[in-house]
């Protein structure tokens, strides 16, 4: 079977790797759909996230749906044949932080597709893989696989929400129009914010934060009013840069609330640390998500508009031309592998090439789900 590896920065292969067989308490789940996260950019292009170093070849891959196929020993949930996401965590559940209640923060938990432990927790960019049966979710009714592979980057943005306190009512600014950024608009409007304000570098991605639902949406390095200090209430910084922060501290309220959601480079950062001091500004981290999965799901469900925000679906034997694509800001928002794709091949019948399904010509951009 086909899967993705990464093996240091720029070596992405996809490979034949070994099926993979159930074990105790486990499923085995045929994967239809993965969404490149930018941690998987960030593996591919420098051989790490944050801290989290490669150190060995990585399957990569942790936002995943597909269906059930059987079941190891000891080991039940949905039927086989049943429409699954995958949870990608499996916290200890004995360390202070899992008997707190906060089990994304577990210090020895297993997460899908990450270097922050050695060996790597291999990933699930593959056709199939086996995890733990109780990490299964079942689709709500109404839900398809190509919508329901946004529900782990959405828990994430519901999570950074709700590490921010009760936003109904509030003003949200968000810096960074990315997936996530873009998910924190959707999930801070559904929380009932009353105006959500996008920075970025990049016009197209801030069309995405639009169709997210973001009020007002500002270039970063233009003219625009993301508000004057003292006018945000809480601000969510996902770009993952230290300008980013700063300018979450310097827009936000006195006692207001800074969330920390993006993943900021190694090593020390600089922010404008006596602003939190003589405005009591509550800085805080958000990291992975808690117990959101499941309402990412239902929301999910219940709101079409995110399919505006899957910009392409890509089969996994061009994941190169894939994570190329989720790397360029300017054509892309989310970006999906497509696991149970047939053979493809490029060709340009008008002098600009194309992907497209031997089986029947069909573009692989705007793809639609059978």
């Amino acid at each position: 079977m086909l899967g993705c590896v990464v093996h240091g920065a720029g070596d992405l292969r996809v490979t034949e790797l070994p099926a993979p067989e159930p074990g105790p308490g486990e499923a085995l789940v045929a994967v239809r759909y993965g969404g490149v996260c930018g941690s998987d950019l960030h593996y591919w292009r420098h051989g790490g996230v944050g801290d989290f170093r490669l150190r060995e070849p990585l399957v990569l891959g942790h936002e995943v749906v597909g269906t059930v196929v059987s079941y190891g020993a000891d080991a039940a949930g949905p039927a086989p044949g049943t429409a699954v996401a995958v949870h990608p965590a499996t916290p200890c559940g004995v360390c202070p932080e899992c008997a707190d209640g906060r089990a994304n923060v577990c210090r020895d938990t297993r997460y899908l597709g990450s270097a922050a432990r050695t060996p790597h927790v291999q990933g699930a960019f593959a056709a199939q893989v086996a995890v733990p049966a109780d990490q299964l979710r079942e689709l709500p009714a109404g839900l398809g696989l190509r919508r329901a592979a946004l529900a782990e980057p959405l828990s994430v943005a519901l999570h950074a929400v709700r590490r921010a306190g009760d936003v109904s009512g509030l003003h949200v600014l968000v810096t960074g129009a990315g997936p996530i950024g873009c998910l924190v608009v959707a999930a801070a409007k559904a929380a009932g914010a009353a105006r959500v304000t996008v920075t970025d570098l990049v016009p197209e991605a801030l069309r995405y934060a639009a169709v997210a639902g973001a009020d007002t949406l500002v270039r970063a390095d233009g003219p625009g009013d993301s508000g004057r200090p003292g006018d945000v209430d809480v601000a969510v910084e996902a770009s993952g840069v230290a300008a980013g922060l700063e300018t979450c501290l310097r827009l936000v309220r006195r006692g207001g609330v800074v969330v920390q959601l993006g993943m900021l480079p190694p090593g020390r950062s600089p922010f404008a640390g006596n602003l939190v001091v003589s405005r009591e500004i509550e800085l805080r981290g958000s990291f992975r998500f808690a117990d959101e999965f499941d309402d990412a799901l239902e929301l999910l469900a219940a709101r079409g508009e995110f399919d505006g925000l899957i910009s392409a679906v890509m089969p996994v034997a061009e994941a190169e031309a894939a994570f190329a694509l989720a790397a360029d800001r300017e054509r892309s928002c989310k970006v999906l592998l497509d696991f149970a794709a047939r053979p493809w091949r490029t060709r340009a019948p008008s002098g600009r090439a194309s992907l497209v399904d031997d089986a029947g010509d069909r573009p692989v951009l705007g793809v639609t789900e059978p």
